[in-house]
């Protein structure tokens, strides 16, 4: 497998810089998106992307911020995060617009592309899925369920699959029951699984350490082992068939 490179394009005037794993062979490969959580391109996704690509999958760790940019702690993220979920339709061009870049970048079968995304992440997967986009499927690990631009009828194009903790408190029981009304009515083709005991960043090993300032979140490897397999299956399921 080739190491990951810099994955590079421009937007409303910003140099976006994502890291993208390749499988080996000349391909077309099916792609995968990997959207991070409100830290951006980390070591977490970059390992969710290698992971992708072992197992036959061209995957971007998708830059949301501009020139890779990261964030050591989640409180210094915040701002950055608010101020794109305050601006619905600038979030979900930016997700696009990084989508369409993936999809025609060489090597890169445009007609099979997915996207999965975990926390914030979760929420940007989301948002393209409600889109239109050409994409295959979608996977949400423990996002935002809600949108300021719910899916019209007949919008959505990809599968969704999404991972919620029943302990997650930025998924609360009425987001889901909303996310769940907003998807049937738009026609959509999706899938939910409620983790009894998952809490918000239930796939992070890292979470466990933000108990004390970001209240409701931790890790749990056995519904980060499942939540993967889960996802995997499904990926398999919506775009190798």
């Amino acid at each position: 497998m080739d190491d990951m490179h810099t994955f590079e394009y421009s937007h409303d005037g910003i140099a976006f810089k994502g890291q993208l794993a390749m499988p080996p062979g000349p391909g077309p490969h099916p792609g995968v998106m990997v959207m991070p959580d409100g830290q951006g391109v980390g070591e977490f996704v970059r390992n969710r992307a290698r992971a992708l690509a072992a197992v036959g999958y061209a995957a971007l760790a998708t830059d949301m911020y501009g020139e890779g940019k990261q964030f050591e702690d989640p409180a210094e993220s915040t701002p950055a995060v608010l101020a794109l979920r305050k601006d619905g339709a600038r979030l979900r061009d930016r997700v696009v617009v990084s989508f369409e870049k993936f999809r025609t970048a060489p090597r890169i079968d445009g007609r099979r592309i997915g996207a999965i995304g975990y926390c914030f992440g979760g929420q940007c997967v989301l948002e393209l899925a409600r889109s239109g986009a050409e994409a295959k499927a979608v996977v949400s690990f423990h996002g935002t369920l809600s949108s300021q631009l719910p899916a019209a009828q007949g919008a959505v194009k990809a599968r969704i699959l999404a991972l919620s903790g029943a302990l997650d408190p930025y998924a609360p029981r009425k987001d889901v029951e909303a996310f769940q009304m907003e998807m049937t009515a738009a026609q959509a083709d999706w899938q939910m699984t409620i983790y009894g005991g998952g809490r918000h960043g239930f796939t992070d090993p890292v979470a466990d350490r933000m108990r004390d300032r970001v209240p409701g979140v931790g890790y749990d490897p056995l519904l980060d082992k499942l939540s993967w397999a889960q996802a995997l299956a499904f990926l398999d399921a919506a775009m190798l068939a």
